[in-house]
């Protein structure tokens, strides 16, 4: 619901602020003292459009500011509020140059955004208004709340929903299935060369290392001969000196204890060079086979080199191919059985579909025929006697070959038309061309309607148009018992309507240097009372009128305690 409302250089308005309660709320005030310039303002923070025109005469910018308390179930599918905020600040301005921003809760958003947000908020029933008549899809849920066929609509969207989900499976493994042969083919031989090269992770590496080796062979072969010579090979070199140098050492420890040790390191070393003379030898003789080895590991580094141009960079994205290559080898080898399989899921989730769907659109035609009724029946007290209202359902049974269309709602097209007057035929709600008719329709459409959005506004403009008496007082009645639901707030002129509100707004217009204001003021009861005056007897007030006018206030705000 609305909580507050402040709007600043807009038409006539310089600067007002509302504040709004629970309940029934009513806005009079004579012609042209800018009611509806209030409710454009609040069609500007819901996201409506707006033009540089609409900015007050010597003003740069128009402002429009408003806290909501918005419904749990936005709270939870939004991601600009929370858990713990409990109300919803809404911010919209139009510059001169025709740019305009809005806000919720401080954030910069498209104004699209404010118009999605708005439908969870407020309803506007007026001239051209609202969504619900513009949108055939509303009028739909709105009879399916009337059938209390909700649960069955939410199951038939899970069986539509289940259904396109497998028919497209269908369609992608069917598409396969053309290239079927062909392509288990490719796959064959794409695994069957991977496979027989027995590729391991890093071999590639290693080869490289080794043939680094082979192909610089004389030099190493060189290096290696020089190495022997200084360990081993030569008279002079390490390990003969060393075999001395040990001999000696032991006979000076049976002098003398202290070259234990030294011995013992001299022994360790002389084992030391002894392998590392063996590596060097073994190392020589493996380098003797070396163009033979060398073609082998050019061979290898070739067929990999081949494998990489076909399947990757690396050995690790050439094993990775063969995986998948695999996986969908597997696949398309059983893709015949699941096509069989996959044909009987659809088979039966179209059969609970339009076992469901068929339901659904039973309950529509017997709760529909009840509506027309009972819409006929109020729309009759509210003024619009001789109206005619239908429900038009269209149904579009599926077929085997259209069960891709299957819709979430149903198999179902609804709109709702009405024939105002006698001899007129009957024609779409959405296209009705009297704001009062239009909001009286609307008002037994929510009298009647058996969803109960929470705490929602709802505003009536022009509902009193053409009507009076005891058709006004049916009027006051249905506003007053819609407001046990939700926020009402409705502009009139009739005193039997503003005598059942429980908040009362008078909206008037001074002229101050040549310049028109807007103003508004919440009445008392006794402002109250003259308020009702004016609108019973216009500006010839009596005694009379006054006591008239206090004790239908009196008995109308008693009577709907």
């Amino acid at each position: 619901m609305i909580k507050s409302l402040r709007i600043r250089n807009l038409a006539t308005i310089d600067e007002i602020e509302l504040g709004f309660k629970e309940g029934f709320s009513i806005l009079t005030g004579e012609t042209g003292a800018g009611k509806s310039i209030i409710i454009d303002g609040l069609r500007l923070v819901l996201g409506e459009k707006g033009s540089s025109d609409m900015i007050r005469t010597g003003k740069k910018e128009v402002s429009v500011e408003a806290i909501f308390q918005p419904p749990k179930d936005m709270i939870r599918s939004s991601d600009l509020l929370t858990d713990l905020e409990n109300e919803m600040f809404v911010q919209r301005s139009i510059a001169e140059e025709g740019a305009g921003k809005g806000y919720i809760n401080g954030i910069l958003v498209p104004i699209k955004k404010m118009k999605e947000m708005s439908i969870g908020l407020v309803d506007i029933y007026g001239q051209s208004d609202h969504v619900f008549l513009r949108n055939p899809e509303y009028q739909l849920n709105y009879l399916d709340h009337y059938a209390g066929a909700i649960s069955l609509r939410r199951e038939i969207s899970r069986n539509g929903q289940e259904l396109r989900k497998l028919i497209r499976e269908k369609r992608e493994l069917e598409n396969k299935e053309r290239e079927r042969e062909q392509r288990l083919d490719f796959l064959a031989f794409q695994i069957k060369e991977i496979e027989k090269t027995q590729l391991k992770q890093g071999e590639d590496e290693g080869l490289l290392h080794e043939r680094n080796i082979f192909k610089n062979a004389e030099k190493i072969s060189s290096l290696v001969d020089e190495a022997l010579n200084i360990s081993y090979n030569q008279e002079n070199s390490i390990s003969p000196l060393l075999s001395k140098l040990q001999s000696i050492v032991s006979e000076l420890r049976s002098y003398d204890k202290a070259f234990k040790e030294t011995e013992e390191t001299l022994n360790e070393f002389a084992i030391t060079i002894r392998e590392f003379s063996d590596f060097l030898i073994k190392f020589k003789d493996r380098q003797a086979a070396a163009p033979e080895k060398l073609e082998k590991l050019e061979e290898r580094l070739s067929q990999i080199e081949k494998l990489k141009r076909k399947y990757g960079n690396s050995i690790n994205d050439i094993l990775s191919h063969l995986k998948n290559a695999k996986e969908e080898y597997k696949i398309l080898s059983t893709s015949q059985e699941k096509l069989t399989d996959l044909g009987v899921e659809i088979k039966d989730k179209y059969s609970q579909y339009k076992m469901n769907a068929g339901k659904l659109s039973e309950s529509r035609t017997k709760f529909g025929r009840e509506l027309e009724k009972n819409i006929e029946k109020e729309i009759s007290l509210l003024g619009m006697k001789k109206a005619r209202f239908k429900i038009k359902i269209n149904s579009i049974p599926l077929s085997a070959d259209t069960m891709e269309k299957a819709k979430d709602s149903g198999i179902d097209e609804v709109e709702f038309l009405i024939s105002p007057n006698p001899g007129e035929e009957l024609r779409p709600l959405r296209k009705i061309a009297s704001g009062g008719e239009l909001s009286r329709v609307m008002l037994a459409l929510k009298t009647l309607g058996k969803e109960r959005e929470e705490l929602k506004t709802l505003i009536f403009d022009e509902i009193d148009s053409g009507i009076g008496g005891k058709t006004a007082e049916f009027v006051a009645q249905k506003l007053k018992e819609l407001s046990k639901h939700h926020q009402v707030i409705c502009i009139t002129h009739l005193p039997q309507i503003a005598s059942f509100a429980t908040h009362h707004y008078n909206i008037g217009k001074t002229v101050r240097k040549e310049r028109t204001f807007t103003t508004v003021k919440k009445l008392s009861f006794e402002e109250r009372v003259s308020e009702i005056s004016h609108l019973l007897a216009g500006t010839h007030i009596t005694k009379a009128t006054l006591q008239n006018a206090r004790e239908m206030l009196i008995h109308n705000l008693k009577l709907n305690k």
